[in-house]
């Protein structure tokens, strides 16, 4: 049987993660004015959003990154997916 703080730690991060990039959380300290230090967890700028893929006709929604939006508003979304598929991530 699997403990349930084990079964928290993998869940929370599965889910949080860029669906083009593969960003996700990382982890680090929240620091105080006295120095003293104190485990965190850096999360990505995830957004829902649906995307229209002009050769297909088809709407696709996806969970990515602000910084992911960026680069496709500024790429196209056909190519980042071409892309992904040349290095074998999709």
């Amino acid at each position: 049987m699997i403990a349930p703080e084990e079964t928290q730690v993998t869940e929370s991060g599965l889910y949080r993660v860029c669906d083009l990039t593969g960003k996700k959380a990382m982890k680090g300290n929240n620091v105080s004015h006295s120095n003293k230090k104190t485990k965190r967890r850096f999360y990505p700028n995830l957004q829902t959003k649906k995307f229209f893929i002009p050769e297909t006709g088809e709407w696709i929604t996806l969970k990515v990154a602000a910084s992911t939006i960026k680069t496709i508003d500024k790429k196209g979304i056909s190519s980042c997916i071409n892309n992904l598929f040349k290095k074998g991530k999709i």
